[in-house]
């Protein structure tokens, strides 16, 4: 039987709602680590380099390994980047939030690098019962 008939349960589930509140909240979660990573690097400097680091990547790799999909890795590294990108930007009083040493770059550049890791990285399927007398 093909996917297209009616009443016929397909081998992928297709929840569109459900998904798309994931990513939403993936989303809220990646610009809550980027912010907070932001703080905690340059406060920490050592230390806190490699736990905002380690925050972000098991944030993407979390979210690929949960939906199973690219976009799963892609919607907190979104929402990472684009806190990143707010908050590198100084203030008019001549505040910022990144100083200009190692340490920032390596941020910026690594965070960057582990997003793009964990999204290119590719995920097999789930298994699915293909037993339809359940």
């Amino acid at each position: 039987m093909s996917a297209g008939v009616p009443g016929e349960r397909s081998a992928y589930p297709h929840a569109y709602g459900p998904r798309v509140a994931v990513y939403a909240a993936l989303v809220l979660l990646g610009l809550l680590t980027g912010v907070a990573g932001t703080l905690v690097q340059g406060g920490w400097f050592p230390l806190g380099l490699l736990l905002a680091l380690a925050a972000a990547g098991g944030l993407f790799w979390g979210g690929a390994t949960l939906c199973r999909t690219k976009v799963g890795a892609a919607a907190p590294a979104a929402g990472w980047v684009l806190a990143v990108l707010l908050t590198t930007s100084s203030r008019p009083e001549g505040d910022f939030l990144y100083a200009a040493g190692i340490g920032s770059y390596v941020y910026l550049f690594g965070g960057m690098l582990v997003a793009v890791m964990c999204t290119t990285i590719a995920l097999p399927a789930p298994p699915v019962s293909l037993d339809k007398n359940r």
